[in-house]
């Protein structure tokens, strides 16, 4: 609840800003949720009531949703003190009507025949747009997706490549490349002319960045076409190696990067995520962050390609300050939004604080969703509006630094202008 006259006419004025979205997992053949089962079954959810004391029983694809939901919605008493639930209760009291000012299982059927009957009217996703006022949405799209079926202009396809860079020792990623450029990639030309036909069918159906989410461990550097084709060889005869492993990844994302260069596509890096850190844990719900990584990592890439901008997010708020000093310093690294584990008050207010204190105004990409669902654009964009706001009300407008219509410019530039620039949408 926003109290300060300012601090709430600011947030006002914020939240008439058309959003463009610069970051999600949404399916855009299935954009919104048809079930609560579909809202409740984001991870941060699952995690959270397994975290708290759930079995994982009750998420088995044999369990019947609403009962799956049920069970969910049993723990957040649990939870109750988390971002995550009130993002939750805003989405029932905002889509489903729901009156109250707390949900428990006793809710479960009541909740789930709302979002049943309000999820299945045919123009629901427009209603979930309007209301959430976003424009545009990235997507998250897999290399071999045909990007077909959508409405580009408003769900922008993203050029994601963690498995051409991770993955190609394994088969199958090969093959699903192969079946997608029509190249059977065994050595670095080849290689080169299918990483080229993905940007140009990924350009020509409106792409407009290039993303991937990297290890603690990782760091690019450039590698001669006789070393890429040796290690990429080796992977192919299958050989478990880790340092082809590494020599193959390092090149390939090297390709990568020139080919942002060579189809003016921004490179999104989203940096620091160690996978599978408890191997027991929910779907989605077993990758952390990790304080070995440091942006120095990438310092040569970013002196390598100057013309090419790397929006970068990163996993942990004690890197933010990082972040700032290589956004403060080098023309083509942009901050990225408050990503995953840094997603709650607690660590955007003074991340984003720092980085409007420090970063060129117009270097910075205030939020995005991360969203599934389209339904989770509106409550994780009020949580940031609301954070925005205090800090324009406390930071500039009050001390005199700005006045309000600048204040208001500003948060403009960081939730849609920003984006429209760096992006080219």
């Amino acid at each position: 609840m926003i109290t300060d006259r300012l601090t709430r006419d600011l947030y006002t004025e914020i939240c008439r800003i058309p959003l463009i979205d610069p970051h999600s997992h949404i399916n855009p053949h299935a954009a919104a949720a048809k079930s609560l089962d579909d809202i409740l079954g984001y991870h941060y959810y699952t995690e959270l009531a397994h975290s708290a004391g759930m079995s994982q029983e009750p998420l088995g694809k044999e369990v019947p949703p609403r009962e799956r939901v049920r069970a969910i919605l049993e723990h957040l008493d649990r939870i109750d003190n988390t971002a995550q639930y009130s993002w939750f209760l805003e989405i029932a009291q905002t889509f489903l009507g729901f009156q109250g000012q707390s949900v428990s299982g006793n809710d479960c059927d009541a909740l789930c025949d709302a979002a049943d009957r309000q999820m299945a009217q045919p123009d629901w996703e427009e209603q979930v747009l309007r209301r959430s006022h976003v424009e545009k949405i990235f997507l998250t799209n897999d290399f071999d997706d045909p990007l077909t079926g959508f409405d580009t202009r408003r769900y922008v396809p993203c050029l994601r490549t963690d498995d051409l860079v991770f993955h190609l020792d394994k088969p199958a990623t090969r093959e699903r490349l192969a079946k997608a450029t029509g190249i059977d990639a065994i050595d670095d030309r080849q290689l080169r002319d299918a990483v080229g036909k993905l940007f140009q069918h990924f350009t020509n159906k409106g792409a407009k960045a290039c993303a991937i989410s990297l290890p603690p461990d990782f760091e690019p550097r450039p590698v001669s076409s006789y070393d890429l084709g040796l290690a990429l060889g080796e992977l192919v005869t299958g050989s478990e190696d880790v340092g082809a492993k590494r020599t193959c990844a390092s090149g390939v994302f090297w390709m990568l990067a020139e080919h942002c260069r060579e189809f003016g596509l921004p490179f999104d890096l989203m940096i620091g995520v160690n996978r599978r850190v408890y191997r027991s844990g929910v779907y989605q719900g077993q990758d952390l962050f990790d304080q070995r990584t440091s942006l120095i990592q990438y310092a040569e890439l970013f002196n390598a390609f100057p013309d090419v901008t790397f929006p970068i997010s990163v996993l942990t708020s004690v890197q933010n300050q990082e972040l700032v000093s290589y956004s403060w310093i080098f023309p083509n690294v942009v901050t990225n939004g408050h990503w995953w584990y840094s997603n709650i008050p607690a660590y955007i207010v003074p991340d984003s604080r720092a980085r409007l204190q420090a970063v060129p105004k117009t270097k910075q990409i205030g939020y995005y969703s991360d969203a599934y669902k389209l339904e989770f654009i509106l409550p994780k964009y009020n949580m940031y509006r609301r954070i925005l706001a205090q800090i324009l009300a406390d930071d500039f407008v009050k001390p005199g630094v700005y006045s309000e219509p600048q204040a208001i410019a500003l948060a403009r530039l960081l939730l849609r202008e920003n984006s429209q620039r760096i992006f080219g949408v």
